[in-house]
């Protein structure tokens, strides 16, 4: 349920209502299974839009007979006040995670999940356990996996002779053609795809943001190329700009209004509801003869707060949940939304995932899934973003622009690991 990017700019609390939420984060009663003697465990969600999903996870805690577990269910900027619930005796002890925990890692804020994990390690979507993983410890469980995924309209790829792209060439030419006056040929968010494309176009160059020794992984002059293509749809005007809702919501490409839209997994069954077999899905198109397919895959993780003086006990919850109950893992994942389980042998059991789109997309994040890794900071990000938006809006050079982005991530690499 984690709705990559988007999840990650949800609308700011503000001081007031940060200090307002850490002050009721003890004592509001939000879900307690009522059948336990055992110890209170606090544990902590960001809030989900889907439909059931707080129904869901409060009921998977009232069944729990080991302790007494109090769900929050938190609105607001939740990474923020994560953040700061850590650092006081008055936060979770077991909570959601987003991204690459590396910070909370490094600050002593989070409990090693080794034991837990290990068993069923293998069985994990391996992408989306790596970023979890630091100094060959677990430090948190991925709950479901949510994939980004290229749709296209076939009706209309179709029609202007246009076929679905299998190469970062073929996708701009293609855009080109299927944009006009009333609709047009991609859909990458109303910023160009600034803000969600993230590496996908550097692994589909066959790159990587940090490489297994430590280093950017786009010192490379391929990175330039293929982000200059990027940045050839934005000329070509190829590229939808200004739509009522932005790229997590499939309702431009629903109404017509692009012929191609770069979205998650989410939005698959109100897409197939809409236009039925009138769609497919595919990953992010390889560029250059080192290329490959790319597809951004995320997980929230459930962690455990290395503060909680009921450690021991939130462990054993965590471990109850996301790997004993499969059950609930398997409905939390497809019940509220549609989303991958972050189990290998769940997804394989999913009736809903086995056939259609929908199969294709669990086989593209197979083979073709990458996360952001672990070392992967918010200041690597947010230097590669700045550069990406000049590069597609501006025309900046993107050669010149991704040198002072790779000495930006090299130092901060420096900085990390010296910790």
């Amino acid at each position: 349920m984690v709705e990559i990017g988007r999840r990650r700019v949800l609308a700011a609390a503000g001081g007031g209502a940060l200090a307002a939420g850490l002050a009721t984060a003890c004592g509001s009663n939000t879900g307690r299974g009522g059948g336990s003697s055992g110890p209170e465990i606090r544990q902590w969600y960001h809030q989900y839009g889907e439909p059931g999903a707080e129904r869901a996870v409060k009921r998977y805690a009232a069944a729990y007979r080991k302790a007494e577990v109090s769900v929050q269910w938190r609105p607001g900027d939740y990474d923020r006040q994560t953040a700061a619930a850590l650092l006081t005796d008055s936060g979770p002890d077991v909570f959601e995670a987003n991204g690459p925990l590396l910070e909370q890692i490094q600050g002593g804020q989070v409990a090693d999940l080794t034991e837990v994990v290990e068993p069923v390690k293998d069985d994990f979507h391996q992408a989306a356990l790596a970023p979890k993983i630091w100094q060959d410890k677990v430090w948190g469980i991925p709950q479901v996996v949510d994939v980004q995924l290229l749709y296209y309209r076939k009706s209309l790829l179709r029609d202007a002779g246009v076929e679905p792209p299998r190469t970062l060439d073929e996708l701009v030419d293609g855009a080109k053609k299927l944009s006009g006056r009333k609709s047009k040929g991609l859909f990458l968010g109303n910023d160009g795809g600034v803000g969600v494309l993230g590496g996908t176009p550097l692994f589909a160059a066959g790159l990587s943001l940090i490489t297994e020794d430590g280093k950017a992984g786009f010192d490379d002059p391929a990175a330039a190329r293929t982000l200059g293509k990027i940045r050839q749809l934005y000329a070509d005007k190829s590229l939808l700009l200004g739509a009522p809702t932005d790229w997590s919501d499939p309702a431009a490409f629903i109404q017509g209004l692009t012929a191609m839209q770069w979205s998650g997994l989410w939005a698959l069954p109100q897409i197939e509801k809409a236009l039925g077999d009138d769609f497919g899905v595919l990953p992010f198109p390889k560029d250059g003869s080192g290329g490959k397919p790319s597809v951004q895959v995320g997980a929230y993780a459930c962690a455990v707060s290395a503060r909680s003086k009921r450690q021991a006990a939130a462990k054993t919850f965590a471990k109850w949940l996301w790997v004993d109950r499969t059950d609930y893992q398997q409905d939390f994942a497809l019940s509220y939304g549609f989303h991958i389980p972050a189990r290998i042998s769940l997804a394989k059991k999913a009736e809903q995932l086995r056939q259609g789109p929908a199969a294709d997309a669990v086989r593209f994040a197979t083979d073709h899934g990458y996360a952001e890794p672990l070392l992967w900071t918010t200041a690597d990000r947010t230097a590669y973003q700045d550069a990406l938006s000049r590069i597609i809006k501006d025309g900046a050079n993107p050669e010149s622009e991704l040198k002072t982005v790779v000495r930006k991530v090299n130092a901060e690499l420096q900085r990390v690991k010296k910790k």
